[in-house]
């Protein structure tokens, strides 16, 4: 088992000092709104077999009777993820080859096999629930250089053992640039089954060479070079629920990837509103995305050597908490202008610096300000914003960037939702309540 290294640092700042230097800071009354999605998710009772009718698409001539097929599973909270990955492993199984599934997640679980492993068991995928064999290992081996630039391109050295190999993943935006393919099949070529060492390079690299040239080029040369047979992408809706499931062969994994990404752009979920004055955002996770917080949805990215998104404008971010599934990764952090204490108090800095270091995003692990309670944490954004009224001033709270459908808004918020069809008022604009200066109530829970 991996040291628990979490944060032990100085104290929080508590309220009081907080509240005494702020002055007399007014909170508005919030109230809560929905953004109004037609959605039509495939059902949960059919999702693996969807998974298994996926395989159905790859050419398996090519694979001995018998053969190992190295199944490629991410650390993301992709949406029935477990069902999916055991659809493909029986489909194969019933074929009669010899799945197993390997972490595809570059340096997640602190760039060891043992806590890459652990990110699986936390997503309900181990041998119990999968049916097969999880091999975990950080080792690798290079199976050659990009044309151009000599590049090393490094493999999971057990996916690159097999007879087979076939990746699943979500197709969406990434956090950190855009391209023709983002965050997918290809992107779990290059860095998630590169692992930490293959992770570290590409974003090395990527820093003069952009992640959207580089991808498909080292994709491209790991399909030359390996027995990938083929893909299993995923796109979800508006409320993270699947609704597509599709078997992409090796020969689409460029092409069909970027189709499906504009459909996945389509149905990204964001917030409702361009300006912002204060967003809180009730946690964090690698879970929820691969720099905890979408860099899409809040318009920030830590990444340093590409644009950031247009909109929306939000000029202060205070963050709550952590998920449980990043054990104490929260990488990205530094997006956010002061954390509560329980964040403070979860984050392992060790495996927060590695994702960090690997992915060429330092100023992701600057830890911000941490507050003692909620309310202090409300106060410090809102007298940093400028001289704006309550009733004016533009708060918006969330569950995380993943889940935007319900979101509680101060009441300038509220008045304007109600001249859009889009958003509807559910709850009307009333005072905070704190308990010992924490929200009182998790209205945004599902």
């Amino acid at each position: 088992m991996r040291e628990n290294t979490h944060q032990e640092g100085p104290d929080p700042i508590p309220e009081t000092t907080i509240l005494d230097a702020a002055g007399d800071a007014a909170l508005p009354e919030m109230g809560v709104i929905e953004q109004v999605w037609e959605t039509d998710p495939i059902p949960p009772r059919e999702i693996a077999e969807r998974a298994a009718t996926a395989v159905d698409e790859f050419d398996l001539d090519g694979v001995p009777t018998g053969g190992s097929v190295a199944i490629g599973a991410g650390s993301r909270g992709i949406a029935n993820i477990a069902s999916i990955v055991h659809g493909v492993v029986t489909r194969l199984g019933d074929l009669g080859y010899e799945p197993f599934v390997f972490p595809a997640m570059g340096s997640h679980g602190g760039a060891v096999a043992e806590g890459q492993r652990e990110m699986l068991n936390s997503l309900d995928m181990n041998e119990a629930t999968l049916g097969c064999e999880i091999r975990a290992t950080m080792e690798t081996v290079v199976i050659g250089e990009t044309a151009e630039r000599d590049i090393p391109v490094h493999v999971d050295a057990n996916a690159a053992g097999a007879d087979a190999i076939v990746p699943i993943n979500r197709i969406k935006p990434h956090t950190d640039f855009q391209g023709d393919v983002e965050s997918g099949l290809s992107k779990m070529l290059v860095i998630g089954m590169g692992k930490q060492r293959g992770a570290k390079t590409a974003h090395k690299w990527a820093a003069d060479w952009s992640l959207r040239n580089m991808i498909p080029e080292i994709a491209s040369r790991i399909l030359d070079k390996l027995p990938v047979i083929g893909g299993v992408a995923v796109v979800e809706d508006e409320h993270d629920e699947t609704d597509v499931i599709e078997g992409v062969p090796p020969s689409g994994f460029l092409d069909r990837e970027a189709e499906l990404l504009n459909y996945a752009y389509d149905r990204m979920p964001t917030l409702p509103f361009d300006e912002i004055d204060t967003l809180v955002v009730d946690r964090q996770g690698k879970d929820v995305s691969g720099s905890g917080m979408d860099t899409n949805v809040i318009g920030r990215m830590v990444y340093g050597f590409e644009p950031e998104p247009q909109t929306p404008s939000i000029k202060r971010i205070f963050v709550r908490g952590l998920t449980e599934v990043s054990h104490g990764n929260a990488t990205a952090v530094g997006s956010a202008d002061v954390i509560h204490a329980d964040l403070y108090t979860d984050i392992d800095l060790a495996d927060t610096f590695v994702n960090a270091l690997t992915s060429s995003t330092i100023a992701g692990a600057r830890i911000p300000a941490p507050v003692e309670t909620d309310r202090a944490g409300l106060v410090v954004c809102l007298s940093t914003i400028g001289v704006t009224p309550p009733s004016e001033v533009q708060v918006a709270r969330i569950r995380d960037t993943m889940h935007l459908e319900r979101i509680e808004a101060s009441t300038a918020l509220v008045e304007a939702a109600r001249e859009r069809d889009d958003l509807r008022v559910v709850e009307e604009p009333s005072s905070m309540q704190f308990d010992d200066g924490q929200f009182e109530r998790n209205i945004l829970d599902p």
